[in-house]
């Protein structure tokens, strides 16, 4: 939504921030809006090695939650990611391997919640780097969101499993 020096800003969304190198814990912040899902949970992710991030998804999925993740193509190459671990969980797992890079750091809860921002569900990015991540609740901006989701799952496939 955009408007001109003449028009007020409507809000759009209630928002949480978090940011790292803050005395912030922006995986437990994470971890605790994955934790509020009831319904649904969409998850793109460029890294994915954070262990609370991974296993608080793999809980939503194995209290009945519909879960269901897109990775970007490197992903599942890299050491230490979560990758295989949603998969053998039996979470749907997709690999977008049509752009260059699949940069997505979103996740969609119970299509009311926008969890997104520089933030990689990754450790370097909790430990290392200066990342933000910002939780905005709005049913408006999950159903943008939540179709972005899908569209970039019908150019995705499958993932299989090394083991597989």
């Amino acid at each position: 939504m955009f408007c001109t020096a003449a028009e007020a800003p409507v809000p759009v969304a209630a928002a949480e921030v978090c940011f790292t190198l803050a005395k912030a814990d922006c995986g437990a912040f994470a971890v605790a809006a994955i934790d509020t899902a009831h319904r649904s949970l969409l998850v793109q992710a460029y890294n994915f090695t954070e262990p609370r991030i991974v296993a608080a998804i793999i809980a939503a999925h194995r209290r009945g939650v519909r879960v269901v993740v897109i990775f970007d193509k490197i992903t599942a190459r890299q050491r230490g990611e979560g990758v295989d671990a949603v998969a053998a969980a039996g979470i749907p797992t997709f690999i977008d391997r049509v752009p260059r890079i699949a940069h997505n750091k979103v996740m969609v809860i119970d299509e009311e919640i926008v969890l997104t921002g520089s933030f990689n569900w990754s450790v370097s990015a909790e430990r290392y780097n200066a990342e933000n991540l910002i939780a905005l609740r709005s049913p408006v901006l999950a159903a943008y969101y939540g179709a972005n989701f899908e569209r970039r799952r019908a150019a995705s496939e499958r993932y299989a499993s090394p083991s597989e």
